[in-house]
This record gives structure tokens, C-alpha cells and sequence, in this order.
């Protein structure tokens, strides 16, 4: 072989896309932004492309930012596989929170506090 095929051979596309769905083990959807201009207004619109990507360590969460890159078939829709974690989510992790832990942070009448001067007196 030529060293002209081998160089091509392994050269495969990789995108920055962000983490959408974890369907089930080892597997999750990514969305890929991108802007184009309108053919005739040239109105720059806003594109997304979704596509499912192979993660072998189920590393990726919800919302992170992911390096994927181009790969054989995997299954009947894989044919990407994550590469790396770019940036990783802030979402925190959902808890269940009781309605004492939400009065005690929500001020209302009653936990208010409002300096209580004596009333005056009547005469």
C-alpha cells in the first residue's frame, strides 16, 4: 500500500456536540449546533443535528459538552463514539425535599421577622 491511502484512511471527523438523552447503557444522544445563512434573506438561522454516540465507560452526563468522533456502525443508529469530556454540566443532582426544608428557606407572615414595638396604650 501507499502511504497516500494510509494517511487518508485514518483520518475520521470529530465534533463538539452537547450530551441531550442517556437512553439506556453505553449509549446517548448528542446535539450539534450550527448557524447557516438563509439562501435568499441571508438571515443567519440556528440548526441542530442529533445524533446517537457510542460511550463505552458511561462517563457522559446530562448537559456536558462532548468531543465525539466518527466510527464504524455499532448498532442500527450508533455511528459515533465519545472521545473525551470537554466541560462537564452544573446541574446538581435531584433531591426530594421535604415542606419544612422549603418553609424554613421561603419567608412568609409567620417566620417573618418584623420588630414588634409595644402598642400604646389607650386612655
Amino acid at each position: 500500500m501507499s502511504s497516500a491511502t494510509t494517511d487518508t484512511r485514518n483520518v475520521r471527523k470529530t465534533l463538539l456536540g452537547f450530551v441531550t438523552s442517556r437512553s439506556g447503557d453505553k449509549s446517548i444522544k448528542v446535539t450539534i449546533p450550527y448557524k447557516t445563512p438563509h439562501p435568499l434573506y441571508h438571515k443567519v438561522i440556528n440548526r441542530k443535528t442529533v445524533v446517537h454516540v457510542h460511550d463505552e465507560k458511561n462517563e457522559a452526563k446530562l448537559g456536558d459538552k462532548v468531543e465525539i468522533m466518527e466510527t464504524r456502525p455499532l448498532s442500527r443508529l450508533k455511528r459515533w463514539r465519545v472521545i473525551s469530556v470537554v466541560e462537564r454540566s452544573e446541574t446538581a443532582i435531584g433531591e426530594a425535599i421535604s415542606e419544612q426544608d422549603v418553609a424554613a428557606q421561603v419567608p412568609t407572615k409567620i417566620t417573618k421577622t418584623e420588630p414588634s414595638a409595644p402598642a400604646p396604650a389607650a386612655p
